[in-house]
């Protein structure tokens, strides 16, 4: 990944807070709950996601970085969602998407070029590195902005 491609994916990561309040607001209260898809979450569900989703990839990367070849385990999203009440209000979620994100970023801004070749493995998906994080990250919320708006039927 040269530095053209990291500076471009970190700008979508920095925006991602940006388009889901943005995202937020074209739904309202009124579109939190909508179910648009079958069995697919609403952007109630979503929002929680997103925030536990960011948390944990927060840790990720800080541990790419400070861990020597760190194990990075997968998680059960849809058991997630079974048991962290993903029924109560967005705000602190909402919250926790922005400061993950901001502190993350500023993290990442600093990455040498060594720390940019870190990587560990992903129990899911084998070889996992600071670039690879990136790459995911930087349109995950994008793409669950996306997933909102379709259940809130706004795409």
């Amino acid at each position: 990944m040269d530095c053209s491609e990291r500076q471009g994916l970190l700008r979508q990561y920095r925006e991602g807070p940006v388009v889901l309040e943005a995202a937020l607001a074209r739904i309202g209260e009124a579109g939190l709950d909508r179910r648009g898809e079958a069995d697919g979450w609403t952007p109630r569900e979503v929002v929680h996601h997103l925030a536990d989703s960011e948390m944990t990839s927060a840790i990720r990367l800080r541990r790419l970085i400070a861990e020597d070849r760190p194990q990075i385990i997968g998680y059960d999203e849809p058991e997630y969602a079974r048991r962290l009440y993903y029924d109560r209000p967005i705000e602190p979620s909402v919250a926790a998407v922005r400061a993950a994100r901001a502190s993350t970023a500023d993290i990442v801004e600093r990455l040498s070029e060594d720390e940019w070749a870190r990587a560990g493995t992903h129990s899911e998906s084998g070889h996992y590195s600071v670039g690879d994080w990136l790459r995911i990250y930087a349109a995950h919320a994008h793409d669950h902005v996306a997933q909102m708006l379709r259940a809130a039927g706004m795409s």
